[in-house]
């Protein structure tokens, strides 16, 4: 049997109407924000700091100045909140890192210390806990020899949502910028495949598909031959004729028999898929053609079986890698026989790929255009660069 707790699919989509304070599934003209299902609740922050947790509704009044909303999920230890806020009107800026496990529903918390005037001037949410690098440039006063200073927020201890955070600075800051994006700081993260809802989770239900860490993708590889790419995001939402999913690699090489509805001839191919969130198709344009069947062994071999006239004949065995090379996706690939085919059987492969160890690529120099202290731009180019910028949020 389903657990019935399995079943709520993200079958809303959650808007928000910024000017007017209100957020709900209702409101399809105003700005989408995230799908959602009926009995979701939802976490939103405010600009001056303070969140809440309320539960998702048609429409419903949350005020003005928010700076994010989604989906909360209850005991997320994994959804990381990088923050820079200004303690009060003119105070100093703290930097800090938390997660928000367990709130009171409609009850309003603060994530700065609470004086009037208190501001956030960073904000990300992060699902698997990636920790930016930021660029923060100051404004320029008398003996004030850097302007500047690079913030890594994987430096940054996460702690508790009612820690007061770190000092970023003690100067005045005009500017924060983002500097490069990381990875996590949380190690990978394993996911798993419910067949049963056809949903992800991170909780052991179904196949497990590996460890993944930042930018890993999900392959996905339909009965009919479409394929795609997807994150690997606990609400995506799969279709129910999968015939594989599995942590993409970019590296494996396919095998595929498939009957050429063009041709009318079995044909074999060798190929490598490319990431693509869009759905493509290594049958080929016409809709007809059918796959025999898909492998990722690295040498197959395969037995032919003729039938019909062709019946008295031996059975054809192909070794892929002689019969065919690796092509594109796209590619026609070979036929097989001209002879009457009943079925092509998968053999066991003479040999195995050998794993090779891994060897760490060496670091590359960082060329960001974020600026350090060896390099050439000076002070003067960065007052020149103020002179022209906004003042800070």
């Amino acid at each position: 049997t389903i657990e019935a707790t399995k079943v709520v699919e993200a079958n809303e989509k959650l808007y928000i109407n910024r000017e007017e304070g209100f957020m709900g599934t209702g409101l399809k003209k105003d700005e989408f924000i995230c799908n959602c299902s009926d009995i979701d609740d939802i976490i939103i922050f405010y600009k001056d700091g303070k969140y809440k947790v309320v539960r998702v509704s048609e429409k419903m009044f949350i005020g003005k100045n928010v700076l994010y909303i989604n989906v909360f999920k209850k005991n997320d230890t994994r959804t990381i909140y990088n923050v820079i806020y200004r303690d009060g009107k003119d105070g100093l800026h703290y930097i800090k890192r938390f997660a928000v496990t367990g709130v009171t529903r409609d009850k309003e918390y603060d994530l700065t210390q609470g004086k009037p005037g208190s501001r956030v001037v960073w904000f990300t949410a992060n699902p698997n806990g990636e920790a930016e690098i930021l660029k923060i440039t100051f404004k320029p006063k008398p003996r004030l020899k850097c302007l500047f200073i690079d913030k890594d927020f994987s430096d940054i201890a996460i702690k508790g949502r009612q820690s007061m955070g770190n000092i970023v600075t003690k100067n005045e800051i005009h500017k924060i910028s983002l500097k490069e994006k990381g990875g996590s700081t949380l190690g990978g993260r394993q996911v798993w495949f419910d067949r049963d809802i056809l949903r992800l989770n991170y909780d052991g239900r179904g196949e497990y598909l590996g460890e993944f860490h930042g930018n890993d993708q999900i392959l996905v590889i339909m009965k009919n031959g479409d394929f795609c790419t997807t994150s690997f995001d606990a609400t995506n939402h799969y279709e129910a004729d999968i015939m594989i999913i599995e942590k993409y690699d970019s590296g494996k090489t396919w095998t595929a028999a498939l009957n050429d509805a063009d041709q009318g001839y079995p044909y074999l191919k060798r190929f490598k898929l490319e990431p693509t969130q869009k759905k493509q198709n290594f049958l080929g344009e016409n809709p007809k053609s059918s796959l025999i069947l898909l492998t990722d062994e690295s040498f197959p071999r395969f037995e032919v079986v003729f039938g019909g006239n062709d019946a008295f004949r031996d059975p054809l065995i192909i070794d892929a890698e002689e019969f065919i090379g690796v092509k594109s996706f796209k590619a026609k690939g070979k036929r097989i026989s001209t002879y009457t085919v009943e079925t092509i059987n998968e053999l066991e492969p003479l040999r195995k790929e050998i794993p090779q160890p891994e060897v760490p690529e060496a670091e590359l120099p960082d060329d960001t255009d974020a600026v350090t202290g060896s390099q050439s731009e000076g002070n003067s180019d960065i007052l020149d660069e103020i002179t022209g910028q906004m003042k800070l949020f």
